[in-house]
Protein backbone atom coordinates (compact mmCIF):
# COMPACT_ATOMS: atom_id res chain seq x y z
CA UNK A 1 0.00 0.00 0.00
CA UNK A 2 2.77 2.48 1.13
CA UNK A 3 4.63 1.78 -2.39
CA UNK A 4 1.50 2.35 -4.50
CA UNK A 5 0.92 5.64 -2.64
CA UNK A 6 5.13 6.50 -2.87
CA UNK A 7 4.68 5.65 -6.85
CA UNK A 8 1.38 7.49 -7.10
CA UNK A 9 2.89 10.94 -5.25
CA UNK A 10 5.74 10.47 -7.71
CA UNK A 11 3.74 10.89 -10.20
CA UNK A 12 1.46 13.86 -9.34
CA UNK A 13 4.86 15.30 -8.83
CA UNK A 14 5.44 15.33 -12.97
CA UNK A 15 1.84 16.58 -13.53
CA UNK A 16 1.66 20.21 -14.93
CA UNK A 17 -1.81 21.11 -14.36
CA UNK A 18 -1.73 20.80 -10.52
CA UNK A 19 1.85 22.49 -10.64
CA UNK A 20 -0.22 25.59 -12.23
CA UNK A 21 -2.87 25.22 -9.48
CA UNK A 22 -0.16 25.18 -6.80
CA UNK A 23 1.25 28.54 -8.14
CA UNK A 24 -1.82 29.57 -8.21
CA UNK A 25 -2.69 29.17 -4.74
CA UNK A 26 0.69 29.68 -3.18
CA UNK A 27 2.16 27.57 0.22
CA UNK A 28 -1.31 26.36 1.58
CA UNK A 29 -1.63 22.04 1.86
CA UNK A 30 0.51 22.02 4.20
CA UNK A 31 4.18 22.84 2.00
CA UNK A 32 5.03 25.27 4.23
CA UNK A 33 5.94 22.58 6.70
CA UNK A 34 8.85 21.96 4.08
CA UNK A 35 8.93 25.27 2.16
CA UNK A 36 11.02 28.46 3.71
CA UNK A 37 8.86 30.75 1.64
CA UNK A 38 7.95 32.48 -1.48
CA UNK A 39 10.69 35.40 -1.76
CA UNK A 40 14.70 35.58 -0.90
CA UNK A 41 14.37 37.54 2.25
CA UNK A 42 11.54 34.51 3.70
CA UNK A 43 14.69 32.38 2.53
CA UNK A 44 17.37 34.13 4.12
CA UNK A 45 15.11 35.11 7.62
CA UNK A 46 15.31 31.02 7.98
CA UNK A 47 18.74 30.48 6.88
CA UNK A 48 19.73 33.08 9.54
CA UNK A 49 17.29 31.69 12.68
CA UNK A 50 19.66 28.11 11.85
CA UNK A 51 22.59 30.11 11.79
CA UNK A 52 21.64 31.19 15.50
CA UNK A 53 21.60 27.58 16.28
CA UNK A 54 24.72 27.16 14.97
CA UNK A 55 23.72 25.56 11.51
CA UNK A 56 24.74 26.56 8.33
CA UNK A 57 22.45 25.99 5.16
CA UNK A 58 22.23 25.77 1.10
CA UNK A 59 19.48 27.41 -0.14
CA UNK A 60 17.74 26.50 -3.25
CA UNK A 61 15.09 28.24 -5.75
CA UNK A 62 12.56 25.93 -6.59
CA UNK A 63 11.74 25.91 -10.30
CA UNK A 64 10.54 23.09 -12.44
CA UNK A 65 8.98 22.85 -15.88
CA UNK A 66 11.26 25.68 -17.94
CA UNK A 67 9.99 25.38 -21.18
CA UNK A 68 11.68 28.72 -22.64
CA UNK A 69 15.13 30.63 -22.86
CA UNK A 70 12.88 33.20 -21.33
CA UNK A 71 12.12 31.41 -18.32
CA UNK A 72 15.49 29.92 -17.98
CA UNK A 73 17.06 33.02 -17.70
CA UNK A 74 14.71 34.20 -15.49
CA UNK A 75 15.58 31.48 -13.46
CA UNK A 76 19.23 32.18 -13.19
CA UNK A 77 18.71 35.86 -12.42
CA UNK A 78 17.31 34.58 -9.65
CA UNK A 79 20.38 32.05 -8.52
CA UNK A 80 22.37 34.92 -9.12
CA UNK A 81 20.29 37.74 -7.19
CA UNK A 82 20.07 34.65 -4.21
CA UNK A 83 24.04 34.74 -3.67
CA UNK A 84 24.51 38.59 -3.98
CA UNK A 85 21.61 38.56 -0.94
CA UNK A 86 23.49 35.66 1.27
CA UNK A 87 26.60 38.20 0.87
CA UNK A 88 24.58 41.57 1.35
CA UNK A 89 23.06 39.63 4.29
CA UNK A 90 25.85 37.89 5.78
CA UNK A 91 24.20 34.72 6.35
CA UNK A 92 26.61 31.25 6.17
CA UNK A 93 24.79 29.48 3.17
CA UNK A 94 25.78 28.45 -0.11
CA UNK A 95 23.25 27.77 -2.91
CA UNK A 96 22.06 24.44 -4.38
CA UNK A 97 20.39 24.21 -8.24
CA UNK A 98 18.90 22.16 -10.61
CA UNK A 99 20.36 22.50 -13.94
CA UNK A 100 16.70 21.74 -15.99
CA UNK A 101 15.73 25.17 -14.74
CA UNK A 102 18.48 26.92 -16.61
CA UNK A 103 17.28 25.27 -19.87
CA UNK A 104 19.66 21.77 -20.18
CA UNK A 105 16.20 20.45 -22.00
CA UNK A 106 16.23 23.24 -24.32
CA UNK A 107 19.97 22.97 -24.98
CA UNK A 108 23.13 22.10 -23.82
CA UNK A 109 24.96 25.46 -24.75
CA UNK A 110 22.17 27.48 -22.81
CA UNK A 111 23.07 25.90 -19.78
CA UNK A 112 26.62 26.63 -19.84
CA UNK A 113 25.68 29.85 -20.47
CA UNK A 114 23.75 30.55 -17.88
CA UNK A 115 25.36 28.23 -15.13
CA UNK A 116 28.58 30.28 -15.81
CA UNK A 117 26.97 33.31 -15.15
CA UNK A 118 25.86 31.94 -11.69
CA UNK A 119 29.64 30.44 -10.91
CA UNK A 120 30.96 33.52 -11.64
CA UNK A 121 28.90 35.57 -9.24
CA UNK A 122 29.77 32.57 -6.36
CA UNK A 123 33.30 33.09 -7.41
CA UNK A 124 32.89 36.86 -7.29
CA UNK A 125 30.83 35.98 -3.29
CA UNK A 126 33.64 33.75 -2.37
CA UNK A 127 30.37 31.26 -2.67
CA UNK A 128 30.18 27.77 -3.52
CA UNK A 129 27.05 26.27 -6.07
CA UNK A 130 26.23 22.94 -5.74
CA UNK A 131 24.41 20.97 -9.17
CA UNK A 132 21.54 18.78 -7.87
CA UNK A 133 21.18 15.33 -9.55
CA UNK A 134 18.10 14.84 -11.36
CA UNK A 135 16.14 11.89 -12.88
CA UNK A 136 18.16 9.07 -14.96
CA UNK A 137 17.91 11.01 -18.42
CA UNK A 138 19.69 13.47 -17.26
CA UNK A 139 22.53 12.09 -15.18
CA UNK A 140 25.14 11.79 -17.77
CA UNK A 141 24.51 15.21 -18.98
CA UNK A 142 24.88 16.83 -15.25
CA UNK A 143 28.25 14.47 -15.20
CA UNK A 144 29.83 16.02 -18.29
CA UNK A 145 28.65 19.61 -17.33
CA UNK A 146 30.23 19.22 -14.27
CA UNK A 147 33.52 17.49 -15.24
CA UNK A 148 33.61 20.38 -17.72
CA UNK A 149 32.55 23.44 -15.37
CA UNK A 150 34.88 21.76 -12.42
CA UNK A 151 37.84 22.55 -14.50
CA UNK A 152 36.99 25.84 -15.06
CA UNK A 153 35.77 27.24 -11.55
CA UNK A 154 37.41 24.35 -9.22
CA UNK A 155 36.19 24.29 -5.57
CA UNK A 156 33.40 26.60 -6.48
CA UNK A 157 31.12 23.68 -7.81
CA UNK A 158 29.75 20.72 -6.28
CA UNK A 159 27.51 17.79 -7.73
CA UNK A 160 24.85 15.10 -6.14
CA UNK A 161 25.62 11.29 -6.49
CA UNK A 162 22.49 9.28 -6.20
CA UNK A 163 22.80 5.75 -4.50
CA UNK A 164 20.02 3.95 -5.72
CA UNK A 165 21.94 4.27 -9.40
CA UNK A 166 23.87 1.14 -10.41
CA UNK A 167 26.26 3.16 -11.71
CA UNK A 168 27.19 5.77 -8.47
CA UNK A 169 30.22 4.39 -7.46
CA UNK A 170 31.72 4.15 -10.50
CA UNK A 171 31.00 7.63 -11.03
CA UNK A 172 32.25 8.78 -8.09
CA UNK A 173 35.61 6.98 -8.90
CA UNK A 174 35.51 8.67 -12.37
CA UNK A 175 35.21 12.02 -10.66
CA UNK A 176 38.04 11.47 -8.14
CA UNK A 177 40.90 13.06 -9.73
CA UNK A 178 39.03 16.18 -9.25
CA UNK A 179 38.87 16.21 -5.54
CA UNK A 180 35.42 17.00 -5.85
CA UNK A 181 32.58 17.88 -3.15
CA UNK A 182 29.98 15.96 -3.30
CA UNK A 183 26.24 15.16 -1.93
CA UNK A 184 25.71 11.73 -1.34
CA UNK A 185 21.73 11.43 -1.17
CA UNK A 186 19.70 8.14 -1.92
CA UNK A 187 17.80 9.72 -4.23
CA UNK A 188 14.10 10.24 -4.69
CA UNK A 189 12.86 9.71 -8.28
CA UNK A 190 10.76 7.09 -9.75
CA UNK A 191 13.65 4.71 -11.47
CA UNK A 192 13.69 1.60 -13.68
CA UNK A 193 15.07 -1.73 -11.99
CA UNK A 194 17.66 -1.54 -15.40
CA UNK A 195 18.87 1.27 -13.69
CA UNK A 196 18.54 1.72 -10.15
CA UNK A 197 18.13 -0.66 -6.91
CA UNK A 198 14.79 -1.43 -6.56
CA UNK A 199 14.68 -2.58 -2.74
CA UNK A 200 15.38 -0.07 0.18
CA UNK A 201 17.56 -2.72 1.66
CA UNK A 202 20.14 -2.26 -1.71
CA UNK A 203 20.24 1.49 -1.51
CA UNK A 204 20.73 1.71 2.03
CA UNK A 205 23.84 -0.84 1.48
CA UNK A 206 25.15 1.14 -1.14
CA UNK A 207 24.67 4.28 0.45
CA UNK A 208 27.03 3.37 3.08
CA UNK A 209 29.12 2.22 0.04
CA UNK A 210 29.94 5.14 -1.61
CA UNK A 211 30.16 7.39 1.45
CA UNK A 212 33.07 4.88 3.05
CA UNK A 213 34.55 5.04 -0.78
CA UNK A 214 34.49 8.71 -1.01
CA UNK A 215 35.97 9.57 2.59
CA UNK A 216 38.34 7.06 1.89
CA UNK A 217 39.40 8.83 -1.43
CA UNK A 218 40.03 11.53 0.86
CA UNK A 219 37.35 13.80 -0.75
CA UNK A 220 34.87 16.34 0.96
CA UNK A 221 31.28 14.50 1.98
CA UNK A 222 28.25 16.10 2.15
CA UNK A 223 26.28 13.14 3.56
CA UNK A 224 22.32 13.58 3.51
CA UNK A 225 20.53 11.71 5.44
CA UNK A 226 17.74 11.62 8.13
CA UNK A 227 18.48 7.53 8.85
CA UNK A 228 19.70 7.31 12.52
CA UNK A 229 21.40 3.72 11.89
CA UNK A 230 23.30 5.82 8.75
CA UNK A 231 24.22 8.76 11.15
CA UNK A 232 25.82 6.21 13.98
CA UNK A 233 27.53 4.22 11.21
CA UNK A 234 29.12 7.27 9.39
CA UNK A 235 30.13 8.39 13.22
CA UNK A 236 31.78 5.20 14.05
CA UNK A 237 33.45 4.81 10.39
CA UNK A 238 35.15 8.02 11.10
CA UNK A 239 36.44 7.63 13.99
CA UNK A 240 37.96 3.81 12.88
CA UNK A 241 39.36 5.55 10.30
CA UNK A 242 40.90 8.98 11.49
CA UNK A 243 38.80 11.46 9.15
CA UNK A 244 38.47 14.67 10.30
CA UNK A 245 35.07 16.68 10.85
CA UNK A 246 36.42 19.01 8.43
CA UNK A 247 36.07 16.56 5.24
CA UNK A 248 32.29 15.86 6.00
CA UNK A 249 29.31 17.32 6.93
CA UNK A 250 25.55 15.79 7.73
CA UNK A 251 22.56 17.55 5.65
CA UNK A 252 18.96 16.83 6.08
CA UNK A 253 15.99 19.30 4.46
CA UNK A 254 14.20 22.07 5.78
CA UNK A 255 11.46 21.08 8.05
CA UNK A 256 12.55 17.31 8.75
CA UNK A 257 14.05 16.01 12.20
CA UNK A 258 15.06 19.82 13.47
CA UNK A 259 15.77 18.35 17.31
CA UNK A 260 18.41 15.92 15.31
CA UNK A 261 20.05 19.07 13.42
CA UNK A 262 19.97 20.65 16.94
CA UNK A 263 21.82 17.78 18.37
CA UNK A 264 24.39 17.11 15.70
CA UNK A 265 25.48 20.65 15.49
CA UNK A 266 25.50 20.77 19.09
CA UNK A 267 27.95 17.58 18.79
CA UNK A 268 30.46 19.44 16.87
CA UNK A 269 29.73 18.36 13.25
CA UNK A 270 29.27 20.41 10.57
CA UNK A 271 25.01 20.36 10.12
CA UNK A 272 23.93 21.81 6.85
CA UNK A 273 20.25 22.09 5.98
CA UNK A 274 18.87 21.76 2.26
CA UNK A 275 16.39 25.20 2.62
CA UNK A 276 13.87 25.51 -0.90
CA UNK A 277 11.60 28.48 -1.61
CA UNK A 278 10.28 29.58 -4.28
CA UNK A 279 6.63 29.81 -5.88
CA UNK A 280 7.19 26.58 -7.50
CA UNK A 281 7.25 24.31 -4.80
CA UNK A 282 5.11 21.53 -5.90
CA UNK A 283 7.21 18.93 -7.56
CA UNK A 284 9.27 19.33 -4.25
CA UNK A 285 6.54 19.17 -2.05
CA UNK A 286 5.23 16.18 -3.56
CA UNK A 287 8.72 13.71 -3.59
CA UNK A 288 8.78 15.11 -0.05
CA UNK A 289 5.47 13.27 0.52
CA UNK A 290 6.73 10.20 -1.59
CA UNK A 291 10.04 9.72 0.51
CA UNK A 292 7.88 9.43 3.95
CA UNK A 293 3.85 8.62 2.57
CA UNK A 294 2.95 9.51 6.74
CA UNK A 295 3.46 13.14 5.88
CA UNK A 296 0.17 13.14 4.28
CA UNK A 297 -1.53 12.70 7.11
CA UNK A 298 -0.04 16.41 8.30
CA UNK A 299 -0.98 17.49 5.11
CA UNK A 300 -4.71 16.40 5.34
CA UNK A 301 -4.69 17.94 9.07
CA UNK A 302 -3.74 21.34 7.70
CA UNK A 303 -5.81 21.19 5.08
CA UNK A 304 -9.09 20.95 7.64
CA UNK A 305 -7.04 24.00 9.56
CA UNK A 306 -7.35 26.27 6.49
Amino acid sequence: MESLMRNSLLFLSKNRMANRAAKKYGLRFGARRFVAGEQIADAIAAVRELNDAGIVATLDHLGEFILTEEEALESTQFCIRTLQEIEKSGVRSNLSLKMTQLGLDLSRELCMRNMRAILDTAAACGNFVRIDMEDYAHNEASLDIFSELREEYGDTVGLVIQAYLYKSADDIDNLHRFRPNLRLVKGAYKESPDVAYPNKEDVDRNFIHIIEQHLRNGDYAAIATHDDKIIQHVKQFIIEHNIPRSQFEFQMLYGIRTQAQRDLANEGYTMRIYVPFGNDWYGYFMRRLAERPANVGFVLKSLFKS
